[in-house]
Protein backbone atom coordinates (compact mmCIF):
# COMPACT_ATOMS: atom_id res chain seq x y z
CA UNK A 1 0.00 0.00 0.00
CA UNK A 2 1.11 3.53 -0.76
CA UNK A 3 -0.08 6.81 0.66
CA UNK A 4 -1.51 9.48 -1.64
CA UNK A 5 -2.43 13.11 -1.08
CA UNK A 6 -5.39 14.68 -2.88
CA UNK A 7 -6.10 18.41 -3.12
CA UNK A 8 -9.77 18.75 -4.04
CA UNK A 9 -11.39 21.96 -5.25
CA UNK A 10 -15.18 22.21 -5.14
CA UNK A 11 -16.91 25.14 -6.82
CA UNK A 12 -20.47 26.04 -7.66
CA UNK A 13 -21.37 25.42 -11.30
CA UNK A 14 -21.18 28.61 -13.40
CA UNK A 15 -24.95 29.17 -13.64
CA UNK A 16 -25.61 28.64 -9.92
CA UNK A 17 -26.15 31.81 -7.87
CA UNK A 18 -23.31 32.42 -5.39
CA UNK A 19 -24.58 34.68 -2.57
CA UNK A 20 -21.34 34.27 -0.61
CA UNK A 21 -19.36 35.37 -3.67
CA UNK A 22 -21.62 38.42 -4.05
CA UNK A 23 -21.09 39.33 -0.39
CA UNK A 24 -17.30 39.03 -0.77
CA UNK A 25 -17.40 41.14 -3.94
CA UNK A 26 -19.43 43.83 -2.18
CA UNK A 27 -17.03 43.77 0.77
CA UNK A 28 -14.07 44.19 -1.55
CA UNK A 29 -15.81 47.13 -3.23
CA UNK A 30 -16.37 48.69 0.21
CA UNK A 31 -12.65 48.32 0.92
CA UNK A 32 -11.79 50.24 -2.23
CA UNK A 33 -11.23 47.39 -4.68
CA UNK A 34 -13.64 48.80 -7.24
CA UNK A 35 -12.11 46.82 -10.10
CA UNK A 36 -13.36 43.48 -8.74
CA UNK A 37 -16.12 42.38 -11.09
CA UNK A 38 -16.92 38.82 -10.03
CA UNK A 39 -16.16 36.56 -7.07
CA UNK A 40 -16.97 32.86 -6.75
CA UNK A 41 -16.42 31.15 -3.40
CA UNK A 42 -15.67 27.46 -3.11
CA UNK A 43 -13.92 25.05 -0.83
CA UNK A 44 -10.58 23.24 -0.79
CA UNK A 45 -10.35 19.82 0.80
CA UNK A 46 -7.18 17.86 1.50
CA UNK A 47 -7.35 14.08 1.82
CA UNK A 48 -4.56 11.63 2.60
CA UNK A 49 -5.45 8.08 1.61
CA UNK A 50 -3.78 4.69 1.47
CA UNK A 51 -4.34 2.73 -1.72
CA UNK A 52 -2.79 -0.08 -3.72
CA UNK A 53 -1.80 2.27 -6.55
CA UNK A 54 -2.51 5.69 -8.05
CA UNK A 55 -5.47 4.38 -10.05
CA UNK A 56 -7.15 3.01 -6.94
CA UNK A 57 -6.49 6.24 -5.07
CA UNK A 58 -7.95 8.32 -7.92
CA UNK A 59 -11.03 6.10 -8.05
CA UNK A 60 -11.54 6.43 -4.28
CA UNK A 61 -11.17 10.23 -4.31
CA UNK A 62 -13.58 10.56 -7.23
CA UNK A 63 -16.09 8.38 -5.37
CA UNK A 64 -15.67 10.50 -2.20
CA UNK A 65 -16.46 13.62 -4.21
CA UNK A 66 -19.45 12.04 -5.93
CA UNK A 67 -20.93 10.70 -2.69
CA UNK A 68 -20.14 13.36 -0.09
CA UNK A 69 -17.69 16.15 -0.81
CA UNK A 70 -19.52 17.79 -3.73
CA UNK A 71 -23.19 18.15 -4.57
CA UNK A 72 -23.34 17.07 -8.24
CA UNK A 73 -26.52 19.07 -8.85
CA UNK A 74 -24.95 22.45 -8.12
CA UNK A 75 -21.20 21.89 -7.76
CA UNK A 76 -18.28 20.67 -9.83
CA UNK A 77 -15.01 19.35 -8.51
CA UNK A 78 -11.48 18.73 -9.65
CA UNK A 79 -8.51 17.31 -7.84
CA UNK A 80 -4.80 16.75 -8.01
CA UNK A 81 -3.37 13.52 -6.66
CA UNK A 82 0.22 12.81 -5.80
CA UNK A 83 2.08 10.16 -3.92
CA UNK A 84 2.72 11.24 -0.35
CA UNK A 85 6.25 11.17 0.98
CA UNK A 86 7.51 11.41 4.56
CA UNK A 87 8.52 15.03 3.85
CA UNK A 88 5.06 15.91 2.54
Amino acid sequence: MSTYFAEISVMLKPLVNDPQGLAVRDGLHNLGFAGVERVRVGKRIEVTIEAADAGAAEHAVREMCDKLLANPVIERFEFELRQWSATG
